[in-house]
């Protein structure tokens, strides 16, 4: 049963050496303002490394904005010139030697874009700040204490897009060999596939096709940039639990088969973060059966996230067939090692570099 979970996954040409990833948790950690915004430095290669050395078999790099005003923080990740390359490069290559798999988020955050850090409070920074007007589907908020965003014109969408695919050329220059797409969570792309969020009654808005049409327009875009033998994973949110008029696991089904026919390999599973009066029924793997559903309804690979933390939980799953691997998060913030500790309790076997595996 334990061992599934320490078995190698082939998405394409790449084969990630076991089944426990890294979720994209952004670090809030970058330059501000400058030359340098949005570049990595020690922080970031100190945090991605140590996890690479605990056995992570793939880790996806937080979510890395693909223009200025796309950043959750102005203390974001960026992809949106050539001089953040260098930086994510010597990640990635520290990665690749230590047997992980490098992949990386690109996103843009839309309405819940300008924001604090989150040990700073909730809510905008001020000009004063480094903050900036955000932009979204419609002019909604997306509480009352975040801006109300400018609605994007046709023109602007379609310079998104292209921004997308500018920053997958990009990460593939970094050295990175899994992208995915943040289409979860309340930002961009999720902003226009829910009803919630999108109140347009153009050609992105108002019915399923119609509020579809950009996030496909991006994978297209991406899709047409990243190498055919490099594998794309989008990240949703299964439901933003607002009910019938928000975004729901049936959506989420429906949506999953149109992003396998254009080029999507795996979807990773989230939910929520939309705003509006949602409630979560958190527990212990609580986001799993979405991942399940999605890959016995459609056959598109999924990972499956939330609230996953022990090992032989996580064993469970992907030995189950619930999903294909398991993306943690915060459990990998609290121990680095995660993936070498449940190898070691389960006898699974991970990668670990010399200096540590004679402790193992």
């Amino acid at each position: 049963m334990s061992v599934a979970l320490f078995e190698p996954y082939t998405l394409r040409s790449v084969t990630i050496p076991n089944r426990v990833w890294m979720a994209p948790m952004c670090q809030y950690s970058a330059e501000v303002f400058g030359p340098n915004a949005g570049v990595a430095h020690d922080w970031h290669f100190a945090h991605y490394a140590s996890r690479a050395t605990g056995g992570t078999g793939l880790i996806l790099v937080e979510a890395t904005a693909v223009a200025p005003e796309g950043r959750i923080s102005p203390a974001d990740l960026g992809l949106w010139n050539d001089a953040q390359i260098p930086a994510l490069r010597r990640i990635t290559e520290f990665l690749k030697e230590h047997g992980t798999v490098p992949g990386i988020q690109i996103g843009h955050a839309g309405r819940k874009a300008a924001t604090k850090q989150p040990w700073r409070g909730r809510g905008p920074v001020g000009e004063g700040e480094h903050g900036w007007q955000p932009v979204a589907p419609s002019p909604v908020a997306f509480a009352d204490d975040h801006q109300v965003p400018a609605e994007l014109s046709t023109d602007e969408i379609q310079e998104i897009v292209g921004r997308f695919a500018d920053a997958a050329r990009r990460a593939l220059d970094a050295g990175f060999e899994v992208l995915e797409l943040h289409g979860a969570h309340g930002y961009l792309i999720f902003e226009f596939l829910s009803p919630h969020s999108n109140h347009r009654t153009d050609a992105y808005g108002g019915s399923f096709e119609n509020r579809t049409r950009f996030a496909l327009e991006v994978v297209d875009a991406v899709r047409a940039v990243w190498p055919e033998e490099l594998p794309l994973f989008f990240r949703i949110s299964a439901t933003d639990w607002l009910g019938e008029n928000g975004w729901t696991i049936d959506d989420t089904v429906r949506f999953a088969a149109l992003l396998r026919a254009h080029g999507v390999d795996l979807l990773d599973v989230s939910s929520g973060g939309n705003g509006g009066p949602a409630v979560i029924p958190t527990a212990p793997g609580y986001q799993v059966p979405f991942a399940t559903r999605v890959k016995e309804e459609t056959g598109l690979p999924v990972a499956a996230v939330g609230l996953i933390t022990e090992p032989e939980q996580a064993a469970k799953i992907v030995a189950n067939g619930e999903a294909d691997a398991v993306l943690l998060g915060r459990e990998l913030l609290r121990d680095a090692s995660w993936a070498r500790r449940a190898a070691r309790e389960l006898g699974g076997e991970v990668a670990a570099p010399d200096q540590y595996a004679w402790a193992i």
